[in-house]
């Protein structure tokens, strides 16, 4: 796997960028907490201009949460299925489409992973959740293998869903989107302008990430990205030397160092 070690990011890459997209778990987050440095780091480029974007797997409870609280200029939620922005302090939000019976199928998903692969279980913050199923392997849960894993997601397509494998969920949901189809749509609905992937980065590091590591010319991996890449087809162009929250604040720093 080759990777470019992110201190060799071009100044004059990190002079156009704009935005960065940032995934949250095991991105921001090292063993499941926001560090300091990370949340440091987000404040230090909203200061300095570039606009912060959350693209996560987790819920709109959790979505609504950082849009309102974090100094961030939108959130992605739900591996694409919403975006919600504060705006002139009234929350707006965009919803992707889904068929009517989705809760229903999904919850027939469920059950059938937990009587064929012991030891996962539904996400705890399932309840927050609007438009996906979260299958928790690793969070918490004693993590499981990778033909656990495997099956999880197997199923979920057996019966017609998206599966994407996160770094501790596999999600699965019914409808057409993306993490980087519901960038596309809501960069123009919130800022009025087109995304150009020329003039932003995205950081991640699990495979539920492909679609951004592919769109971004630019896209970083914070150094966990190495343990996942196995499972993926598009990498990011760029690699951190530390892991998460850490590799994330190391990002910022190279950004703001080189404007």
């Amino acid at each position: 796997m080759s990777l470019i070690p992110i201190a060799k990011m071009p100044a004059e890459v990190c002079r156009a960028i704009e935005v960065i997209f940032t995934d949250i778990d095991d991105t921001l987050t090292v063993d499941g907490r926001l560090p300091a440095v990370a949340f440091q780091a987000m404040w230090q480029a909203h200061e300095a201009g570039i606009r912060v974007i959350p693209v996560t797997g987790r819920p709109a409870g959790w979505c609504d949460l950082i849009a309102r609280l974090w100094p961030v200029a939108a959130v992605v939620g739900e591996n694409g299925a919403l975006s919600f922005a504060l705006i002139d302090r009234r929350m707006r939000r965009l919803y992707a489409d889904r068929p009517t019976d989705a809760g229903q199928r999904l919850q027939q998903i469920g059950q059938r992973v937990l009587a064929e692969v012991p030891g996962c279980k539904i996400s705890a913050d399932q309840a927050y959740r609007e438009f996906d199923l979260a299958i928790d392997y690793a969070e918490e849960v004693e993590r499981l293998d990778e033909a656990a894993v495997d099956r999880i997601a197997q199923i979920a397509t057996e019966q017609g869903a998206t599966a994407k494998v996160s770094s501790i969920h596999v999600n699965a949901w019914f409808g057409e989107f993306t993490k980087l189809s519901m960038c596309r749509r809501c960069y123009p609905e919130w800022f009025g302008v087109e995304l150009d992937p020329r003039r932003a980065t995205f950081v991640g590091d699990s495979p539920n990430d492909e679609p951004m590591f592919e769109f971004f010319p630019q896209a970083v991996g914070v150094a966990n990205v190495r343990e996942l890449a196995h499972r993926m087809r598009a990498l990011p162009a760029y690699v951190t030397e530390r892991r998460g929250g850490f590799g994330f604040a190391e990002l910022v720093s190279t950004l703001l160092s080189r404007r």
